[in-house]
């Protein structure tokens, strides 16, 4: 197992620790963080020792999206010949191929999440959007601080989800509400709706993550592994499978949107403060609720 830059990784008492460590950009889930996540989750699954995995996110957030950053095309070694990559960023005027192939090549560095035998909990604490979310949902078991919040704010101008399993957890509903307007809503209401298995206060969420890790510790790993399995084939029965790598592509399509492209030009010319800034203005505080009657303000926000 190589060094890591980007995680923190521990195989202690049973269990597997994975924490997102870019806390100064908010866990934003770079290329080599998810290559360093998918090499853990493997080493993790492939350790006797480990029962379950625990992975959490450094500083105030569980991850806050995808990194976006503009990024320069990878260069090529010295002396050799010259070669154009597929993975020069989203800016970079990629073809529907070339975005396909980028986009489905990391989500095969999520999956693990879902494929490897043994349980994952994904411990969500402050920020969970965007692809955060892709990570939490992958997992097994999501438990959440009663104030994270949750969303896939990016459905607004930036794309679809290039990993869907929101539809096998909070129903068809539910799913459409929060994903075709990019609004979010907190721990405590995405336990109402089935999107995380719990939620408890944010002083206790370490607390309850550890106990319920201490309890798998407990079980032979064969016997995890049987118990997690079943219940994942039967998601793929329902087509979990399939729909993610459909995601990938559906993806695709969305980035040839009119919104969408109208939302890089303002990230390559102002930045991408000021393009997050303008999508975002509109929206007002862009929360959903969960329960009881949405009666806002004139600036959009919930009126509590």
């Amino acid at each position: 197992m190589t060094a890591f830059q980007n995680i923190l990784y521990e195989a202690v008492d049973g269990r597997a620790r994975i924490t997102l460590n870019r806390p100064e950009k908010r866990n934003a889930l770079s290329i080599p963080l998810l290559q360093e996540l998918s090499e853990a989750l493997w080493e993790a699954d492939n350790d006797k020792s480990v029962h379950c995995v625990i992975v959490r996110g450094a500083g105030k957030s569980f991850s806050a999206g995808y990194d976006i950053t503009p990024q320069p095309p990878p260069k090529a070694n010295a002396g050799a010949e010259a070669k154009v990559y597929r993975n020069g960023g989203i800016y970079n005027n990629p073809t529907i191929d070339d975005d396909i192939w980028r986009l489905e090549y990391a989500q095969r560095l999520r999956m693990p999440l879902f494929d490897m035998h043994k349980p994952v909990i994904a411990e969500v604490h402050g920020y969970c959007i965007a692809g955060g979310t892709d990570v939490a949902l992958l997992s097994d078991m999501v438990i959440a601080a009663d104030d994270a919040i949750l969303g896939f704010p990016p459905a607004r101008d930036l794309g679809s989800l290039p990993n869907q399993m929101w539809v096998y957890n909070c129903g068809p509903q539910w799913a459409k509400r929060l994903l075709l307007t990019g609004d979010t809503i907190t721990g405590r209401e995405a336990q109402m709706i089935g999107l995380v298995m719990k939620a408890v206060p944010a002083e206790h969420l370490r607390n309850e993550v550890e106990q319920l890790a201490d309890r798998l510790a407990k079980i032979d790993p064969d016997l995890l592994a049987a118990n997690k399995r079943i219940v994942n084939l039967g998601l793929e029965l329902m087509g979990a499978r399939t729909l993610q790598r459909l995601a990938a592509e559906n993806d695709g399509r969305a980035h040839l949107a009119p919104g969408t492209q109208r939302f890089r030009k303002l990230a390559t010319g102002e930045g991408l403060r000021a393009a997050l800034k303008a999508r975002d203005a509109e929206f007002g505080d862009g929360r959903a609720r969960v329960d009881g009657p949405e009666i806002r303000d004139e600036r959009g926000f919930l009126k509590e």
